[in-house]
């Protein structure tokens, strides 16, 4: 009887002793003895004995070792009880700090009668919406125009990108404008550093100038002459940009540009370009 007492006693102690050190950890987290007590004191509880004669038995240790770790998971227990309530009336006390810090809505306004504004609003005229005008849609090139163009042959060398410019030049030179500026502008964004790249944007700038857009002709006869002015068609493009502004009616850039040519280039202003560098002089009084 003694023995199966004990055992099952220590299968009791172990239990508790578990239970114990989980309850530890849940209420004092680190678990760790610089915090709280070490987890099984060891110390059992008094006992009444059963005889004041009888000596202690190894029975009557485990029962009071019992007694003290029973005692001790009643005393944990109370505490995380404790603590869980005191978390709870904090956050409760935290929710209406706030709730009374909140910001007040702001009250609605006041309605106001019609005897009270008539003297001094009057009512906002309607506005009737601008309808959106809707595009029109671009004229679509006759069939003799496509037959016209895809009569213009091609070429096809060894150098494709100076098949490309050729063939930009081929639809200029023959009046198709619109199409030479499509095929010109794929040449100089494809092969910008060709050895043809400043006859494409010089000639890009006059099929636009051709076409009646000197607006769209001037932004690319400065690219061509600020790339590189020693380029071959660097001075045309000076020169015909002079002419653009001309067309524009912005007689001050015109004769910038003029001044400018006669300066840089007095090979050209008094060789191939002195005919259409001093019509464009007399179209202009330059200060």
């Amino acid at each position: 009887m003694p023995a199966a007492a004990q055992d099952d006693s220590q299968t009791r102690i172990r239990k508790l002793e578990a239970e114990v050190r989980a309850l530890q950890r849940k209420v004092f987290p680190g678990g760790d003895g610089r915090y709280f007590e070490p987890e099984i004191s060891g110390q059992p509880a008094a006992r009444p004995s059963v005889s004041t004669t009888t000596s202690t038995t190894a029975v009557t240790d485990i029962l009071a070792r019992l007694d003290a770790l029973e005692s001790q998971l009643q005393r944990l227990t109370a505490q995380y009880e404790v603590g869980g309530n005191a978390m709870r009336l904090l956050e409760e006390r935290i929710e209406a700090l706030e709730a009374a810090n909140a910001p007040a809505p702001s009250p609605a306004p006041a309605a106001t009668t019609p005897s009270s504004t008539a003297s001094t609003t009057r009512p906002a005229a309607t506005s009737t919406p601008t309808p959106t005008p809707t595009p029109t849609p671009a004229a679509q090139p006759s069939a003799e125009r496509v037959a016209a163009v895809q009569a213009i042959a091609k070429p096809q060398t060894d150098d494709a990108a100076d098949d490309e410019y050729s063939y930009g030049f081929r639809l200029w030179d023959a009046g198709f404008f619109p199409e030479a500026q499509q095929q010109l502008t794929l040449f100089v964004e494809r092969y910008p550093s060709h050895w043809r790249a400043t006859y494409g944007r010089n000639l890009l700038g006059r099929a636009y100038l051709d076409d009646g857009k000197p607006n769209d002709a001037a932004p690319w006869f400065l690219r061509n002459y600020q790339a590189d002015k020693n380029a071959p068609r660097a001075g045309d493009s000076l020169l015909y940009l002079a002419e653009a502004m001309i067309a524009l009616d912005d007689t001050k850039r015109a004769c910038i540009a003029l001044a400018e040519f006669g300066e840089t280039y007095p090979a050209l202003a008094a060789g191939r370009l002195q005919s259409q560098y001093e019509r464009n002089l007399g179209r202009v009084t330059c200060s």
